[in-house]
């Protein structure tokens, strides 16, 4: 049966930017986190009632940067971990409409519930439990992720304030199907050119038509072979695909140029360095420019920290480490020395789907594996 939950969550008290409970179910307490529309750029309001709810707990030390807001205990422990999730989503679909939020035969339905506020109501239940953790906590809940790299919340923090990021291990509550997965693939995307001369297209034969000539480029990739390369146990699968093409300027006109843009996941044992040279080997003899890159991230789960919350998921879930194909900000963390991995509730591949939906036994499996670490 479904049961929508509207601005009431689950139909208690209305829901304000200034009234989330934090000892409320993680159901109810996701509803009302996802109903509480957040799309990158709108993050205010959200950040405005994670911020009053956090600063009502009087063991966190509560900072704020822009629509970030940063909480830590400062109780003095042998070690410090990082455990960080995003607040915005990607826009709300109104037709189908998938806000507010509904229950259905316990899966939780909506935008957000996946990427990632199931993960954030993971973070703020547990922040709001462990007054006394056996490691010092950051808990991290920051803006503008689903968009331009350049606005991330994350990357403002580790510009801003590096020393609220200062950690031993983190942990990234993106969605992962309540299993582990660490570090992640690297990212690069490059424009291949190809060019020609123009003609009418009339007299096709006194030009040569770059749109044609791609073909030497699409060949290539369709010829090739993704490596799949072990680091640190976890075999990471790369891919090299064309994402867009672009060429022409009339219909009567042979094109003399034509771009076709190339997204290179690669794994985190190259450097974006190598990763460049890598794609500038398979398309030689075209103009190659890189327009965007970010390096991967090495799982670090040879790191005792990472061993024991390794260990933690296994007993709750019975999951082993995998690899994390997508690029994530857990190579924020890895760039700032930081080991990290991802483990959070929801299917990724259902995030950013019209239909994004989440187990609700999934937000108990991912609390009780990280509540079974913290207090260990």
């Amino acid at each position: 049966m479904a049961k929508a939950y509207g601005d009431r969550g689950l139909g208690s008290v209305p829901m304000t930017a200034t009234a989330l409970d934090l000892t409320a179910d993680l159901t109810t307490l996701t509803a009302q986190l996802c109903d509480l529309r957040s799309v990158s750029g709108q993050e205010t309001a959200l950040a405005d009632a994670v911020e009053s709810a956090l600063r009502a707990l009087g063991h966190l030390t509560v900072e704020r940067d822009g629509d970030a807001v940063v909480a830590r205990t400062e109780l003095g422990r042998p070690s410090r971990v990082v455990i960080a999730g995003h607040l915005d989503t990607v826009p709300v679909t109104e037709d189908p409409a998938n806000l507010p939020t509904r229950l259905v035969d316990g899966v939780l339905w909506g935008r957000g519930t996946v990427d990632m506020k199931g993960g954030v109501a993971v973070q703020l239940a547990l922040a709001a439990e462990l007054t006394a953790p056996s490691r010092d906590i950051t808990w991290v809940f920051y803006d503008h992720e689903e968009v331009d790299a350049s606005l991330n919340g994350l990357g403002r923090i580790a510009r801003n304030h590096p020393e609220w990021l200062a950690a031993d291990f983190a942990v990234l509550c993106e969605p992962t199907d309540a299993g582990l997965e660490g570090g992640c693939n690297g990212t690069l995307r490059a424009e291949i050119e190809v060019t020609g001369v123009a003609a009418h297209s009339a007299r096709a034969w006194t030009g040569r038509n770059a749109i044609h000539d791609t073909a030497t480029v699409l060949n290539r990739l369709a010829a090739y072979t993704p490596a799949e390369i072990e680091v640190e146990g976890l075999v990471y699968r790369e891919g090299l695909n064309a994402v867009l093409i672009s060429g022409g300027i009339a219909t009567n006109v042979i094109p003399d140029r034509c771009v076709v843009t190339v997204n290179y996941r690669f794994a985190p044992s190259r450097s974006v360095q190598q990763a460049e040279a890598h794609v500038r080997e398979l398309f030689d003899g075209f103009t190659v420019r890189v327009t965007d890159s970010a390096a991967g991230a090495r799982p670090g789960l040879d790191h005792p920290v990472a061993a024991d919350f390794a260990d933690a998921v296994l007993a709750v879930t019975g999951g082993a480490p995998a690899p994390k194909y997508g690029w994530t900000d857990v190579a924020r963390f890895s760039a700032l020395g930081v080991p990290a991995v991802n483990f959070g509730p929801g299917d990724p591949l259902l995030a950013h789907k019209d239909d994004e939906r989440l187990p609700v036994g999934q937000l108990d499996q991912c609390r009780d594996a990280l509540r079974s670490w913290l207090t260990a």
